[in-house]
């Protein structure tokens, strides 16, 4: 059956939580099938269930509508090729395997784990290259017999033709022809009965009709194999993009150490779920307009000459300058929402203050926001009134310039219910007093807020309130004199 329609999946392994490599490669292949007006499919590759971290995949997919990466089918949606999980597909994978083995493309390897690695370290010593010898295959049925009797362990391994060449179609690589003299047999099954990561993977693929299979580059050794099996079964292959690895600064594979590595770590700081979908989908590549939504993510990617390296750099002052911008964007009550759990945690008598109210002040505050994590200290000066050390502020102005900005402020205090006049009428004195405005609204800062960049003063007399402002400024004074 030929492939017409774009289809692709992401099958991650619910051994851990979602990190940045997991999340680039659903993301590419949902926007792949947006663009290309195709179907995003999620698999779940549960065969190991003693690592099993995340039964039912509840948390990734719990993780991909945070990120608002829609499946088409997949568990909870459902699809026509249910299961979704592999756990429960065990049936589908026999009957293939058993396809191969009545046309005699599979044999029984009785090896041990023991024999395996003695092999293995023998041809490391020899300088050759680490292979199975086909020892196995060169059993005569009687002797797979005697073995069969004798209820000796096997695996079923896959017969590849050393004679053989199979190319694939990568859309960063172009054409990788792979020479199976250079594989090994390799294994469909395991000892107890259960079916490879190698196999399985084929199997769904092939069946759920995948017609575009964009991974990570770290899966191109496991391409060769694959194709190797799509040709037993005579089956179209299906075209591949090995996508560049994400490493760290320094060049190496991204880790748990790295900050960001999983999605929790980057939800739990306050990156926001546009942002870092917006920075995965264009890292590595160059965009005029970088701050973009899913939808002109799928619109802007070219595909057709995707990043051909084999890694690229995460750099988080990148996504911290995406995120940024996405909190500018944010509507002021979402916005005010998404902070107020940050702000409870840390300032429980913030449960008193008005959505309004809350809204309106983070939206003065929001320039100075790179993950929402921030409103924490930049809004502490609402909940914590700054202590002004006078040597602090002579460090800022001389002792005679204090004094004249300590006695205009005094003198206008009381039109401080008016914010306009008030700020108004100091900068009508300061130009009179030949004091600079920079001087006197960073001195007002500082009484403020405890620090000599921020807001402008009308701004924050409308978050502090005129009673809260002029009981500051008054200790400003007091200081001053």
């Amino acid at each position: 059956m030929a492939k017409s329609k774009v289809r692709v999946r992401f099958a991650p392994s619910p051994t851990g939580l979602m990190h940045l490599g997991n999340m680039r490669t659903a993301l590419i292949n949902y926007l792949f099938a947006k663009q290309k007006n195709g179907t995003f499919v999620l698999r779940i590759e549960d065969t190991d269930p003693e690592r099993n971290f995340d039964p039912g995949a509840k948390i990734i997919i719990a993780d991909l509508g945070w990120l608002d990466i829609q499946y088409d089918e997949g568990p909870q949606v459902g699809g026509p090729y249910e299961p979704y999980f592999q756990s429960e597909r065990a049936k589908i994978y026999q009957e293939k395997l058993d396809v191969l083995v009545k046309e005699k493309k599979v044999y029984r390897c009785f090896c041990s784990q023991e024999e395996l690695t003695n092999k293995r370290q023998r041809q490391i010593a020899l300088k050759m290259p680490p292979r199975y010898d086909k020892s196995c295959l060169k059993l005569t049925d009687q002797e797979v017999q005697q073995k069969l009797d004798a209820n000796m362990p096997f695996i079923w391994r896959m017969k590849l033709n050393p004679d053989e060449k199979i190319t694939i179609k990568d859309l960063s690589h172009g054409n990788l022809t792979f020479d199976l003299k250079n594989f090994s047999d390799f294994p469909l099954t395991r000892q107890n009965g259960t079916f490879t990561f190698m196999f399985s993977n084929f199997v769904d693929d092939m069946v759920m009709q995948i017609s575009h299979v964009l991974r990570g580059e770290d899966h191109l050794t496991n391409t060769a194999g694959q194709a190797a099996l799509y040709k037993a079964f005579d089956s179209q292959l299906p075209i591949f993009w090995h996508m560049p690895i994400l490493c760290n600064l320094e060049g190496k594979k991204l880790s748990k150490r790295d900050f960001g590595f999983s999605l929790k770590d980057l939800h739990q700081a306050g990156y926001l779920p546009e942002a870092i979908c917006n920075y995965l989908a264009i890292l590595g590549r160059s965009f005029e307009q970088e701050i973009m939504t899913l939808d002109e993510l799928a619109k802007a990617l070219d595909f057709d000459n995707p990043h051909a390296k084999g890694q690229i750099k995460y750099d988080t002052e990148k996504l911290n300058w995406i995120n940024h911008k996405w909190i500018d964007r944010y509507d002021p009550q979402k916005l005010a929402q998404l902070c107020r759990p940050y702000l409870e945690q840390e300032y429980p008598e913030v449960k008193k203050i008005e959505k309004e109210k809350l809204a309106k002040i983070i939206q003065i505050l929001k320039t100075d926001l790179v993950k929402l994590s921030d409103i924490i200290q930049t809004l502490n000066f609402y909940f914590k009134e700054p202590t002004i050390v006078k040597s602090e502020i002579e460090n800022l102005l001389e002792k005679e310039k204090l004094l004249e900005i300590g006695k205009i402020i005094e003198k206008n205090i009381k039109t401080i219910d008016n914010p306009e006049q008030f700020v108004a009428n100091l900068k009508n004195e300061s130009k009179q007093k030949n004091i600079k405005l920079k001087e006197m609204f960073t001195i007002l800062r500082v009484a403020l807020i405890g620090k000599s960049r921020g807001p402008g003063i009308r701004e924050l007399i409308e978050i502090l309130g005129t009673h809260e402002t002029k009981k500051r400024i008054e200790t400003l004074i007091n200081v001053v004199k």
